[in-house]
């Protein structure tokens, strides 16, 4: 039997109405993110759009801090000073890519750890590398965690493999999925024998940035699909996963591309907007 779809818009759907419902339910400001963009990138200005567009649906205050191209990259750290220093901002995004000439990781470690929506900070990464619980967690690896808790598949005791190591997905859905007592192998370039590997899986998660680069001969039946990857063709604007879709035949359970990881993104960034928020308010 084909897989069963997991439905990442519609679960990301259900987890903005908890959100929607819990900040309604608040006493004092709203949550407040904001959101800092470097240049005119129109993907960017895009996805700027579409947070705030949906802090709006969540009642939750949104900023935007808009910089030229040519901000040097002291230019940008006095804005998150700012924004570090102002106790009425909870949530602090910066929207990737920034300029080369920027250096990226030290930007995101600027950010105080409390207010690192993004959860890409040293703290952050760090106490997700150690399965603690009091960080923000990186919002896409999370999404992926929540597609499987709430779809009801059990990750305790399974082999997890995961493709791809980057510090943005790779590396902290390893992190998320050992917590949840899986058996996690992590993949990438250099790895040997992919496929040896890909087989053994009981949860697989694509995160290579390759489109359809696994094929059906690399899964077993029964295997649960996470598929992460979001590949533009350069002739269409049509997006495509990491993992080809005739994957679909052998899989109990996987994520569509798009409508799957993609949407739980954003729903855990608004979590994680909350969370800082109610630990600012606790202090």
């Amino acid at each position: 039997m084909p897989a069963q779809i997991i439905d990442g818009k519609k679960i990301s759907e259900d987890i903005i109405s908890e959100i929607r419902a819990e900040v309604a339910a608040l006493t004092g400001r709203p949550p407040c993110l904001a959101v800092v963009l470097v240049g005119n990138d129109p993907a960017s200005a895009v996805y700027v759009g579409s947070k705030k567009k949906m802090c709006e649906k969540i009642g939750i205050t949104s900023i935007e801090r808009i910089l030229p191209a040519s901000a040097s990259q002291d230019e940008l750290f006095t804005v998150i000073k700012q924004l570090n220093n102002d106790d009425g901002v909870d949530g602090i995004l910066i929207q990737s890519p920034l300029p080369k000439h920027i250096n990226e990781q030290a930007v995101f470690n600027f950010v105080l750890p409390e207010k690192d929506v993004d959860g890409f900070s040293p703290t952050n990464a760090g106490l997700t590398a150690l399965g603690e619980s009091g960080g923000l967690v990186s919002c896409t690896p999370a999404g992926c965690v929540e597609l499987l808790r709430r779809t009801d598949i059990n990750m305790s005791g399974t082999n997890c493999v995961v493709i791809g190591r980057s510090n943005i997905v790779g590396r902290p859905v390893a992190s998320l999925m050992l917590k949840e007592s899986a058996t996690v192998t992590i993949c990438h370039s250099k790895t040997k024998n992919l496929a040896q590997y890909t087989r053994q899986a009981d949860i697989l998660i694509a995160a290579i940035g390759k489109k359809h680069f696994v094929t059906p001969d690399m899964v077993k039946d029964g295997v649960v699909i996470i598929d992460v990857g979001i590949n533009r063709t350069p002739d269409s604007k049509k997006l495509h996963g990491d993992v080809d879709p005739a994957c679909a035949e052998k899989a109990s359970h996987i994520t569509p591309v798009p409508g799957g990881v993609g949407p739980m993104t954003i729903a855990m960034l608004m979590s994680n907007c909350l969370k800082a928020y109610k630990r600012n308010h606790a202090k």
